[in-house]
């Protein structure tokens, strides 16, 4: 893979996980609803936005003959349940007020993400990295035990997507035929849960306003292209490099829950985050400098550089 391969998949990384930070607010703004019939409309929305974007691509024939596959389609209901329960935990999170929690659970994301590049597809670690992942382990002993209890939604929040993002990677799919195929398999249940919920005073059916309708609707569009954004970078780009750049959206979530919704920050969370943030840093200076030395490819490299360029990057 090409360096300038690798650096597109960053670009795209850089935005999925920009807007899935940003879709915080968005969320909030359906607070009033239950939060399993949320995630019942964003399951059965994504699923009719993915069917116009196979119509549009042409792709059909490519997913009609995945779901004829019995391997593939065990695959397919793995990630769709991992990307079930990451939704669930993280719209229930940000519609009860506990924002920075996701935050948390994103911050330790990176842990799973990059441990998976290094045990499970054989990536090697530079010295920057390694400081990283420690960094990042330390920021998650002190939040976690400032907080006075496991907490519960980060931990599922970081399993479920660190074992989605390899889910992935190992697709016999392209990344757009994939997600299709994920939101396919979860297309049945939503409306059936949709049916049943329906019956519900509480329901949205019964309670909705025309703006919460339009929110609604528009959660699969908001779904869709942030998951299809890092569905091709999850293909593009080291998890060694993909686990750092998970930490955008936890930064955008804590800010959010801190300044916008007024969430609680006590000392230790705040010095928690900051070793998360410095972990940042290192990895993100390291990029830089990497990126600058095959800028220059007259200058001679030297064995530790090769290395630390070698294992920063390219997957065959």
């Amino acid at each position: 893979m090409s360096e300038q391969t690798e650096r597109n998949g960053v670009r795209v990384g850089v935005a999925a996980f920009a807007l899935w930070g940003l879709l915080t607010i968005y969320w909030k703004q359906l607070s009033g609803l239950d939060a399993v019939e949320l995630i019942a409309w964003r399951m059965f929305t994504a699923a009719m936005v993915m069917a116009v974007v196979t119509t549009v691509r042409g792709t059909w024939p490519a997913i009609i003959a995945a779901f004829r596959s019995r391997a593939t389609v065990a695959r397919l209901i793995i990630a769709a349940l991992l990307l079930t329960a990451n939704w669930g935990s993280y719209v229930w999170a940000v519609v009860n007020d506990r924002v920075i929690e996701t935050a948390l659970g994103y911050f330790i994301a990176p842990l799973g993400t990059m441990a998976i590049g290094v045990l499970v597809l054989g990536e090697r670690t530079n010295r920057a990295q390694k400081i990283a992942f420690g960094c990042v382990a330390i920021a998650v002993v002190i939040l976690t035990v400032g907080a006075g209890h496991p907490p519960w939604i980060s931990l599922v929040l970081a399993a479920t997507w660190s074992s989605y993002a390899l889910s992935k990677r190992n697709m016999p799919l392209g990344a757009i035929d994939s997600l299709t195929g994920e939101t396919f398999v979860l297309v049945l249940p939503a409306a059936v849960a949709l049916a049943l919920l329906s019956g519900r005073s509480s329901s949205a059916i019964n309670t909705a306003s025309s703006i919460d309708w339009i929110l609604l609707l528009g959660t699969g569009l908001i779904t869709a292209i942030p998951l299809m954004l890092f569905a091709s970078a999850a293909k593009s780009i080291p998890f060694t490099l993909l686990g750092p750049l998970n930490l955008i959206v936890p930064m955008i979530n804590f800010g959010l829950g801190w300044a916008l919704y007024n969430e609680p920050l006590p000392l230790n969370r705040l010095i928690g985050f900051a070793v998360v943030w410095l972990a940042l840093v290192v990895v993100m200076t390291d990029r830089i400098r990497s990126y600058q030395r095959v800028a220059r490819p007259q200058t001679p490299i030297s064995d530790e550089a090769a290395t630390d360029s070698t294992s920063a990057g390219l997957i065959t």
